[in-house]
């Protein structure tokens, strides 16, 4: 079974970046970024495919980047002008031909343990 690796979480203050990585086991194709913060549902971030077109959710608004090294197996999330609600616990993902654009977190079957962002005001 393919296995995620995810790093590059950490603290940092409002209007600072991060960039997340997530390290695949084997080649992918369709992937996905997701977050989850305590209490609240897991909700899509960005999404990837083979091609490499791109799908953000709307309260990413131009803020992050999602991008892959198909050599290297690695998926990014450049994240730039952080807030404090961006703050949670990221997670990626590998996702379907068929529905991957919708980042909808069922419908991606496999996923990493995550690595936590936050955000102080």
């Amino acid at each position: 079974q393919v296995q995620l690796v995810e790093s590059g979480g950490g603290s940092v203050q409002a209007g600072g970046s991060l960039r997340l990585s997530c390290v695949a086991s084997e080649a992918t194709s369709y992937m996905g970024w997701f977050r989850q913060v305590p209490g609240k549902e897991r909700e899509g971030v960005a999404g990837i495919c083979r091609a490499d077109m791109v799908t953000y959710a709307p309260f990413v608004k131009g803020r992050f980047t999602i991008s892959r090294d198909n050599a290297r197996k690695t998926l990014y999330l450049q994240m730039n002008s952080l807030k404090p609600e961006d703050t949670g616990m990221y997670y990626c993902a590998i996702g379907y031909a068929d529905s991957w654009s919708r980042l909808i977190p069922g419908d991606y079957p496999y996923w990493g343990q995550g690595t936590q962002v936050t955000v102080s005001s």
